[in-house]
């Protein structure tokens, strides 16, 4: 299933997000693929928020994973851009999240397909500057 979004402000991202957030379940696990700057960030911060998490979440670009327990559910929030070797995601314990009861979001999830489970949700965001600065097109798809 395969289904787009668009979006006109960084404030309607968030919205998605959020609603993406409330409707999260156990075990879930979403990736996001997008270029710098697409609007990742605000979009994980929308789903955050949809999972009932009130506190500051930014991109974990350094430490690769940072993990929120406060909302309805754990959340999982990888970025794995700085990733040199998937190995590396068996050092900071990837698979108790992804096969946790928690729910999963990775960004630059491209970086590790051979790792990912059997289903899941990719995201894409992307823009089109002829539709405008803050346009973006989301396509959320089942694998």
């Amino acid at each position: 299933m395969k289904t787009i979004i668009e979006t006109e402000s960084a404030q309607e991202t968030f919205a998605f997000g959020e609603k993406i957030g409330r409707e999260c379940k156990p075990g879930e696990v979403y990736t996001l693929i997008g270029d710098l700057g697409v609007g990742k960030t605000v979009f994980t911060q929308g789903v955050a928020r949809g999972l009932g998490i009130e506190g500051p979440v930014s991109s974990p670009t350094f430490t690769i994973l940072q993990v929120y327990e406060e909302g309805r559910l754990p959340f999982y929030h990888f970025d794995v851009y700085r990733i040199g070797d998937v190995e590396e995601m068996d050092e900071i314990g990837y698979e108790d999240c992804i096969y946790g009861d928690g729910v999963s979001l990775i960004e630059w999830a491209n970086l590790i397909e051979e790792i990912l489970p059997e289903h899941y949700q990719r995201i894409t965001i992307e823009k089109d500057l002829e539709k405008g600065f803050d346009y973006r097109r989301i396509t959320v798809e089942t694998v």
